[in-house]
């Protein structure tokens, strides 16, 4: 592989992470790591205006001259193939759906058509980031989920995605996977934290933080619905952890955060299942979607 820099970004509903890849190590140069915080339902324009301004910042800081690409890892809905976002009524990027990401991009970067710009959901960026952060996973089958607003899930092999076959779910998603009285996400996910919270205490927080200030002040009932969601994510993955065969299993998402309260809930599952596959946490789920859409120019 004769590959050698490209521009990595990580698109989120409030922030714009870039920075530059060293391609063929798979590492961020120094430096080059720049983030930007705003209101994606600013107008098309303006958003723009910030995610070019993270862009260059983050390409004049590197050092470094030619890019062999752009990688960015975008929340879905989304065409990832042709570039095109399909986000509505989702309180976020209200005004860029049915538009051409990869063509604002060519345009307020003054970029060529051969230079690729390549896209990819951030469930399969984070697990595949994950993979190709430690060489030594090379032949490792990794499963990886993002706990957040929603559920995501990804499946790495030898750190390409997979998305279909009989080892894993339709689509590679766990998301929509029928559960107790819904779908998994209904109970493994943000809004499935604080219905538990607000069903066994009868009152109504409005975000994930709140509710893990408030274990950390000691509330029992707190703490409790994080341990439920840590035992439902256990019987969630056990069927496809079995199925795709990992040989790992890595958490990520903002609700990693308060793993002290759910993991261990999950682990004992996991264990009384007789499965004695690796959990760890992601201390970096940034870095990890960087490099992971970055691993898309290594497939191109």
């Amino acid at each position: 592989m004769n590959k050698e820099y490209a521009l990595g970004l990580d698109v989120g509903g409030t922030h714009i992470t870039v920075a530059v890849i060293a391609i063929n190590k798979m590492k961020v140069l120094d430096f080059s790591l720049h983030k930007e915080s705003f209101d994606s339902n600013l107008s098309v324009a303006q958003v723009m205006d910030i995610w070019e301004k993270a862009i260059r910042i983050s390409w004049k800081n590197s050092g470094v001259e030619k890019l062999e690409g752009l990688a960015i890892c975008m929340p879905g809905p989304f065409d990832y193939a042709s570039g095109i976002c399909w986000i509505k009524d989702q309180a976020k990027y209200e005004h860029f759906y049915s538009l051409n990401i990869r063509e604002l991009i060519q345009e307020r970067l003054n970029l060529s058509n051969d230079i690729p710009i390549l896209f990819d959901n951030d469930a399969n960026c984070f697990g595949k980031g994950e993979f190709f952060k430690n060489a030594e996973n090379s032949s490792r089958k990794v499963m990886a989920v993002t706990l957040g607003t929603g559920l995501g899930a990804s499946f790495i092999d030898n750190g390409k995605a997979i998305d279909s076959g009989t080892q894993v779910p339709a689509d590679g998603e766990l998301y929509n996977l029928p559960f107790k009285e819904g779908i998994a996400e209904d109970y493994v996910s943000v809004r499935g934290l604080l219905s538990r919270y607000e069903a066994v205490s009868g009152i109504k927080i409005s975000n994930g933080l709140e509710l893990f200030n408030r274990a950390n002040d000691g509330d029992v009932l707190a703490i409790k619905v994080f341990e439920e969601v840590g035992a439902d994510l256990a019987e969630i993955v056990l069927p496809w952890l079995r199925s795709f065969e990992a040989d790992s299993f890595i958490i990520g998402g903002k609700i990693a955060n308060a793993s002290v309260y759910f993991l261990p809930a999950f682990q004992q599952k996991i264990r009384d299942s007789g499965s004695e596959i690796i959990i760890l946490v992601s201390t970096d789920n940034e870095i990890s979607a960087l490099l992971g859409a970055t691993s898309l120019l290594c497939e191109a």
